[in-house]
């Protein structure tokens, strides 16, 4: 639960940031009015109708303040991933889909000095990984090392004894305080079997806590894939999130949401999310590319996928070059159309994420989302398509994504709201303004728009430009709330 309110007070030194006449946005009670926020020890403990003083003042005349976002997709956990996702806003970076075991080791390279609030769930690729292989990757980088998607964890079908340890693995990340079960289940179809999943869902059920899928892809607008696993959400009680259901969904969207919508209907805990751009992100590696005809399920051919490290489009050569000789490469694959973003923007529920891929280097390319995801809705998709409202489109990349985990972990009930006792994760930005500078070929190009990014009420981005000894930024898992 959030803290109570604290008494409103004016005296300099009060607050240690205050942040004066913007336009407040609380997606969860409807606040939209000019007002004065005052923070003390990370958190929000005023929001007045009369300016306020404090150690630190912004003035946010003519400006939005809203909550931080929830990049609830990621898989750039890296001092640079950070760095470029602070700067669209991004107060809370979490790796899902993938997860690690623990999953303390998504975030190994930021865990000294984190600038944002990061997490991630329990990698049942990783659990396999240890078992089926027998070796110890936590994340699919980590302290040197980087997993492959054709290793025999993605292809081998497991035993009953094997698929037993899989889950005490599991259940020990779990414990540890992980953030639900992610489940790479298109990038291991072949091999995992209808007792495995049955083991992870049930598993979830048991614990309360969501399993986070990549479904199993079919041709366009095959809903096979969403049926299996909302069949095993409905019979094991188990929550469900369908990772980047536009990418999946494609043309059939607008039947994959009915079913999304039948499904809650019927009381199964079930949403799911979009990006904001339409290219894919992945490896050349993955299950879709080594072993079916990805060119017919994507509608596209071998120039419709650029080569995420030179930004090259790629021809049937290069293609075949860089799979035998580069295989943890990442590729870029142009197929999602505008519409089918639209449509999915226009259920009531859909949260918007990065599906960032992981950076390092500012030399090497990557795509765009890591620098403008968030930026490019509320610019794009707000301001100059009108598909969202502001304060809509602002609860799609804050308080929704909170809403889903605060369930099973606390911490996140003080996080997507600007409220009384929330943390003080906020972003300033101007609406009138506010646009993604990234796209591909450019991925590292800043936003415009977004002046102040604020974490556990220190601030971090200033100017639209980062702070240099900001890092503010703590791991989160399920551990209660501390007072």
């Amino acid at each position: 639960m959030i803290a109570p309110p604290v008494p409103v007070a004016s005296a300099a030194g009060e607050f240690s940031l205050v942040i004066n006449n913007g336009r407040v946005i609380n997606p969860e009670s409807g606040l939209d009015a000019i007002r004065h926020v005052g923070i003390r020890q990370g958190r929000v403990v005023a929001i007045s109708t009369t300016p306020l003083q404090g150690s630190q003042t912004i003035d946010a005349t003519g400006l939005v303040v809203a909550p931080g976002f929830i990049d609830i997709h990621s898989h750039t956990l890296t001092p640079l991933g950070q760095q470029r996702n602070v700067l669209d806003g991004v107060t809370t970076q979490l790796e899902m889909e993938a997860g690690a075991l623990p999953s303390q080791a998504a975030g190994d390279l930021v865990a000294n000095r984190p600038i944002i609030n990061y997490g991630a769930s329990v990698g049942h690729f990783a659990a396999r990984i240890q078992v089926i292989e027998g070796r110890d990757l936590p994340y699919f980088f980590y302290r040197g090392e980087q997993g492959s998607m054709s290793s025999p964890a993605f292809t081998q079908l497991a035993t009953a004894p094997q698929i037993a340890e899989i889950r005490r693995k599991i259940e020990a990340g779990l414990d540890g305080g992980g953030l639900g079960v992610g489940l790479l289940l298109d990038y291991m179809r072949d091999a995992v079997s209808a007792d495995e999943l049955a083991m992870i869902f049930s598993l979830a059920g048991e614990r309360s806590v969501p399993v986070f899928v990549h479904v199993r892809r079919n041709l366009p607008g095959d809903t096979a894939g969403l049926d299996e696993v909302l069949a095993l959400a409905e019979q094991y009680g188990s929550a469900v999130f369908i990772c980047h259901i536009t990418h999946n969904a494609m043309n059939g969207i607008e039947t994959w949401l009915k079913k999304i919508d039948a499904a809650r209907a019927r009381g199964v805990s079930v949403t799911t999310e979009t990006l904001s751009y339409l290219a894919g992100g992945t490896s050349i590696s993955a299950d879709v590319f080594r072993q079916r005809d990805w060119r017919r399920i994507f509608a596209i051919d071998y120039s419709d996928v650029q080569w995420v490290a030179t930004g090259e489009w790629l021809t049937e050569k290069t293609w075949k070059h860089y799979a035998e000789t580069e295989p943890g490469g990442m590729v870029n694959h142009h197929y999602v159309k505008e519409a089918w973003l639209h449509s999915a923007l226009r259920w009531p529920d859909m949260m918007v994420s990065t599906d960032a891929l992981p950076a390092f280097d500012t030399q090497q390319m990557t795509n765009p989302n890591i620098s403008g995801s968030f930026s490019r809705l509320l610019g794009r998709y707000v301001r100059e398509q009108g598909i969202l409202d502001l304060s809509d489109a602002l609860s799609r990349i804050s308080l929704k994504q909170a809403q889903w985990l605060e369930g099973f972990a606390p911490q996140f009930s003080r996080k997507g709201r600007v409220a009384l006792g929330a943390d003080a994760d906020l972003v300033v930005f101007d609406p009138d303004e506010v646009a993604a500078g990234a796209d591909y070929g450019s991925p590292w190009q800043a936003p415009r728009g977004i002046d102040y990014v604020i974490v556990g009420g220190v601030i971090t981005v200033e100017g639209g430009a980062l702070v240099p000894s900001a890092a503010a930024g703590r791991y989160l898992d399920t551990t209660p709330l501390a007072e």
